[in-house]
């Protein structure tokens, strides 16, 4: 989906394709306003494709007495489980470990009973099962890698847990399902005025073709997360919200390295670390430190690791060594900043987002976490709104995703499917998982070529078939569009999906209309970023680590901001819709 022109005027344009922008197109379009989304590179390029990938209330922000936050975060994790996501959110236990016999476990009991009662709170039936103690006996049933001195026993508790990048394309469907128009590789690169001072719209450059846009809005709504205060710059003045960039880190381990069936939550000196079991791997995580570098590209220090890996160790009884690491990833939070940058600890920075407007014309979004994207999009909207959003109140809460609906017939259905192709319970699981009821449309795939129903050579995980539908469906313009979000290839195998860029290529070529010549170049631009990212997780500091990920180039760099040359700008046009099939990478 590219941008053309239009002939009226936007009600809400959405600056930013990651979860709160893709929630806030999908909150304004259900509404009944005229919404576009524009994103400057890939649908969920930045924070939202780098969490810790939980769909949680937040057990430490009890410790912060941030109850609000708290049962808001539940109230989501729940919705999102039970109506508005459930082939996307599915729950995940943890152990939360004990190290004293009687006040730890009173202590800790309590905190996590409270957490289930605030969650309790939510209209309708539990989505979780309430916490449970254990003996240490019975934490060793459950996770046998816990080493025997680490703990006299665990309290387990439940969350969920996401494909992040899954989320917002599936957001982003929605919205376009219900007419909003969308365009990623599009960067807004300049604001407008009407005459009397007031934001009335934006120039975009399309980053695939260099063409520039004018498009017109009546509310323009910034949700860039770390980029707040770049956007908000464009409006010209000193006002807005502030943003402090934190560096999170993840690595991934394969699931048979670390024997256990629940996960860990460990408390560390400066932040939380979690043990997340995830399909056929762990995901072990996070850090918390200041980011000072360029915002595009975080990437993970060899100190990063270090620092992972001691804590994780500390209480397996196979300790894990770098040779055990076969991804990693480093992700920016975008945290509200209170006073002046100096001295901050972003590990003490409120989680809660916050809605302002530093012109006319113009609403900022910032702050909050994934699992609220809904309560962040419901507040941008009706705080651009005024009081025209008492009577055009938001309907999200009851507006299932696509993929969401018909579910179950879907699920009885998948036996069929699975026999006809050949597929394993692991297989359709997967399927499901990802695509819930649109599972239909990968069927359709297949039927219609059934060599797409066969996994990938190198990476069995996959069906041929998702790469196409990538391309076809779900706005995957290049290859690193589908090896980092479309698929987790870039770090769930060692080799960072090298050896499955030939086959993915050849595919998505095959749907997009690569020549030889563009499918090459898309594996070398891969490729490089690839080894880029390996090497720079051997630098000490994030400086060195950025200047050696900035040697592979970007195949769609960012433009200058600012007013764009007369010349080059279309007045009155808008992202085009991609239709009922939602976002195409055409």
């Amino acid at each position: 989906m590219r941008a053309t022109t239009a002939a009226e005027p936007l009600d809400v344009l959405v600056i930013g394709g990651g979860v709160t922008g893709a929630g806030t197109a999908l909150d304004a379009v259900t509404r009944g306003l005229k919404t576009a989304v524009v994103e400057a590179q890939d649908w969920a390029s930045g924070t939202s494709s780098r969490s810790s990938k939980l769909v949680h209330g937040g057990l430490r922000y009890l410790q912060m007495l941030d109850f609000h936050l708290v049962h808001e975060a539940l109230t989501e994790r729940d919705q999102l489980i039970s109506k508005l996501a459930p082939h996307l959110v599915r729950p995940v236990s943890f152990l939360y470990p004990l190290e004293h016999r009687i006040w730890e476990r009173g202590y800790v009991g309590a905190g996590i009973a409270l957490y289930d009662t605030l969650a309790s709170l939510t209209p309708g039936r539990r989505a979780l099962p309430l916490h449970q103690h254990l003996s240490r006996k019975g934490m060793n049933r459950l996770f046998p890698d816990l080493r025997h001195d680490a703990a006299v026993g665990a309290l387990r508790y439940w969350d969920a847990s996401v494909d992040d990048a899954r989320l917002v394309s599936t957001l982003v469907r929605t919205a376009a399902s219900h007419g909003a128009q969308a365009a990623s590789r599009t960067q807004v690169i300049d604001l407008t005025r009407d005459g009397q001072g007031r934001i009335d719209g934006a120039h975009l450059r399309d980053l695939e073709t260099g063409e520039e846009l004018r498009v017109h809005a009546r509310h323009v709504i910034n949700a860039t997360g770390v980029w707040t205060e770049e956007t908000e710059a464009l409006a010209g003045g000193t006002g807005g919200l502030r943003v402090l960039a934190s560096k999170g880190v993840h690595i991934v381990v394969p699931r048979e390295r670390i024997s256990g069936e629940a996960g860990l939550i460990l408390q560390t000196e400066k932040s939380v670390l979690f043990v997340i079991p995830w399909s056929r791997y762990w995901i072990i995580g996070t850090t918390d430190t200041p980011w000072k570098q360029e915002l595009q590209h975080p990437v993970a220090t060899s100190a990063d690791i270090d620092y992972i890996l001691e804590h994780a160790n500390s209480v397996l009884a196979r300790p894990l060594t770098r040779a055990d690491i076969i991804g990693t990833w480093a992700g920016l939070r975008p945290l509200l900043q209170p006073g002046t940058k100096e001295g901050t600890s972003s590990a003490k920075v409120s989680r809660e987002h916050t809605t302002a407007s530093p012109t006319p014309g113009l609403t900022v979004i910032a702050g909050g976490k994934l699992t609220t994207y809904r309560v962040m999009a419901e507040d941008a909207v009706d705080f651009a709104l005024g009081p025209e959003a008492r009577k055009n109140p938001s309907v999200t809460s009851n507006a299932p995703l696509v993929g969401a609906v018909n579910l179950d017939v879907q699920r009885n259905w998948s036996r069929t499917y699975a026999r006809t192709y050949g597929w394993s319970e692991a297989v359709v699981d997967h399927l499901l998982h990802r695509y819930g009821s649109l599972i239909t449309d990968i069927v359709d795939l297949c039927a219609g070529d059934e060599s797409l129903a066969r996994p990938l050579e190198h990476a069995p995980a996959y069906l041929r078939a998702e790469i196409s539908y990538a391309a076809s469906h779900e706005g995957a313009l290049h290859l690193e569009d589908v090896m980092l979000h479309r698929t987790r290839l870039n770090y769930e195998v060692a080799d960072r999906g090298l050896a499955a860029l030939e086959e993915i290529s050849l595919l998505m070529s095959g749907v997009l209309g690569w020549d030889e010549d563009r499918r090459r170049h898309e594996v070398q631009s891969y490729t490089a970023r690839a080894m880029a990212e390996a090497a720079a997780e051997s630098e000490p500091d994030d400086a060195s680590a950025e200047t050696t990920r900035l040697r592979a180039k970007d195949l769609a760099p960012l433009a200058p901001l600012g007013p764009p040359p007369e010349a080059g700008v279309k007045p009155g046009s808008s992202p085009q819709s991609p239709g009922a099939a939602g976002p195409v990478g055409t």
